[in-house]
Formats: structure tokens, C-alpha cells, sequence
């Protein structure tokens, strides 16, 4: 179990992070979100014992970070957003330096070396040079030195930057085996990976949690906007713009005529779910329903409100 208490990081005047709470279950994949400058990296690095805290503590497997770095360590398997790998070196050769560092040599490093190069896909290129490998198999191959001691946490800081989209899939795919026999914290931009892998979520804004929870509970949660798109036959530009006086919950997006009559979209608040009555209201206004739709606030959606400068809101 990693448990981190009122964690606080100043570099200079400038507060990383400010006290910030949370706890990672063993076997849970935790996503780790922010925008640039929130403090996930510096975190991150916190937690592998990169860099000291200036107060609050942090704790794996009951080790403190600061009294017992080295067994912490020994725990870890570390990704940084900055790949650390040697381009001139073979992926063999980076391998088995990156083991004997650990002390893992002779049959014990053969042994770790077949099972990371199944678990990462790597077989087929481990005898080719890193400078010739394609962005994907160069995260791969950083995944594979992260996991050579086999260590109980993995932390992957923004493990799919610079990937293509086919390459983030194959990635996520590999978190997602990885997540099933160790605990994970994956830091990213890219919402839908988060929303896809992990158990949990974290989100940070100016150096504080703002969020913490599972998907379904930060949704749930969200003070947010659903949109519905409809398009209606004999409705007119006038008709529709009066609908906010009937319903006064909703808003109007956007609005425009169409061959067969009027497009529109709105919103109203999420806890809400006004399509019956605009189906009768129409019916009643003797418009024809050609469209429907309604899109559920997303997370992208809740990041946005939370991670605005200065927010103050918590979910």
C-alpha cells in the first residue's frame, strides 16, 4: 500500500505541491491527472525517492521514503516521461546493464530476461540497436527495464507521449497486463487512456488534489451539462428559441436551419434527462422529430472544471 500525507514540495518560492492527501491499494491501477505545472511529475518523483519532500511523508509498504530509500527502491519500477535509454546500445545490452545495476546477473538475469520480453513484446528486437526501434518498441523496452526486478509498483509518467494511435493501444493493452499482478500510478494527458485502465483516479490542480475517485464517482459527482442535439421538422429559428421560457433549465448551444426545418443544440444540467418532455412539447407544437441525440459529460468534461485556474471545486 503506498499512503501519502499531506505531501508538500517547494522549490524555492515556488509551491510544487501543497499538502496534498491520497493512499494506492495494493493491485490497483491509480490514474494520475493535471494539466502542465500541477505537480504530477514532481510527485512522482517523490515517490521513487528522485526527490526529497520539503514536508509530509510517504509511505510504501510501510517503508518511509526518506528513512528507507533503498528498500523503496527495490519496490519500484520507474518510467519517466523521459525515456532513460542509451540510443548506441542494444536492447540486450541495455537490459543487462540496467539488471546488474539491480544485482540481477548470470541465470537470474537470463530468467528476467525471457519473461520481460514476452510480457513487453520484445523478443523479436532485442538484438537491434535503440536507435533504430520505432517510438512504440522504445517505450516497450522502457517498460522492460522498469519491470526487470519484477518490483511489486510500477509508475509510469506519461508512458504513451509521442506515441501514434495505434501504438497508445498496444500500450494501454500492456498497462492493463501489467496492472494485473502489480500496483500501477500512471500519470497522462490523454483522458480516454485513464478513463480505459485505471481503477482510480487522481486529479491535481495547482499543486493540490481536487479529485479522487473512481470513474462512476467523479461522474456521479459532476455538476455538469448534458447536450442534446435535435433536429425538427416545421420548427423555425423564433419557435426555437422560445423553448428556454418553457424549460428554463436549458441553454442554447448553437442553432440553424436546415432543408427539412431546424437544428439545434442544448444543454441542461446532467441530473436531468429532459427528452420526454421536448418529445411531447414538439408533438404538441406539431414538430416532427427527425434527430435525438444526447451526449453524457465525459471526462474531459470534469478535468476542465476542476483544473480551471483557480478552482476551487472538489469532487
Amino acid at each position: 500500500m503506498i499512503r501519502v500525507e499531506n505531501l508538500v514540495k517547494n522549490f524555492g518560492a515556488v509551491e510544487a505541491v501543497r499538502g496534498i492527501n491520497f493512499t494506492v491499494q495494493d493491485g490497483e491501477i491509480l490514474g494520475f491527472l493535471g494539466p502542465n505545472g500541477a505537480g504530477k511529475s514532481t510527485t512522482l518523483r517523490i515517490l521513487t525517492t528522485y526527490l526529497s519532500p520539503t514536508a509530509g511523508s510517504v509511505s510504501i509498504d510501510d517503508y518511509d521514503i526518506t528513512r528507507h530509500p533503498t528498500e523503496v527502491r527495490r519496490l519500484i519500477g520507474y518510467l519517466p516521461e523521459q525515456n532513460p535509454l542509451y540510443g548506441d546500445m542494444l536492447v540486450y545490452d541495455q537490459l543487462s546493464f540496467v539488471a546488474a545495476v539491480r544485482g540481477i546477473r548470470g541465470k537470474a538475469f537470463r530468467i528476467a530476461l525471457g519473461r520481460v520480453m514476452d510480457v513487453c513484446g520484445i523478443r523479436e528486437v532485442i538484438h537491434r540497436k535503440l536507435d533504430e526501434l520505432s517510438k512504440g518498441y522504445r517505450q516497450r523496452v522502457g517498460l522492460a527495464q522498469a519491470i526487470i526486478h519484477d518490483p511489486k509498483i510500477l509508475i509510469l509518467d506519461e508512458p504513451s507521449s509521442g506515441l501514434d494511435p495505434n501504438q497508445i493501444v498496444e500500450i494501454r493493452e500492456l498497462i492493463k497486463r501489467l496492472g494485473k499482478e502489480k500496483t500501477v500510478i500512471m500519470s497522462s494527458h490523454i483522458l480516454q487512456e485513464v478513463q480505459a485502465v485505471a481503477d482510480r483516479i487522481v486529479i491535481l490542480n495547482e499543486g493540490e488534489v481536487v479529485a479522487d475517485g473512481t470513474y462512476a464517482e467523479l461522474m456521479a459527482g459532476f455538476e455538469g451539462r448534458a447536450q442534446l442535439t435535435l433536429e425538427l421538422k416545421n420548427a423555425d429559428q423564433a419557435a426555437i428559441e422560445a423553448l428556454p421560457d418553457r424549460f428554463p433549465e436549458i441553454e442554447i448551444q448553437q442553432g440553424e436551419a436546415t432543408a427539412a426545418g431546424y437544428r439545434v443544440r442544448l444543454s441542461y444540467p446532467t441530473g436531468k434527462d429532459l427528452r420526454e418532455q421536448l418529445f411531447l412539447h414538439a408533438v404538441e407544437s406539431g414538430w416532427v422529430v427527425l434527430e435525438m441525440s444526447r451526449q453524457e459529460a465525459k471526462l474531459e468534461d470534469v478535468f476542465r472544471q476542476l483544473t480551471v485556474k483557480g478552482a476551487g471545486a472538489r469532487a
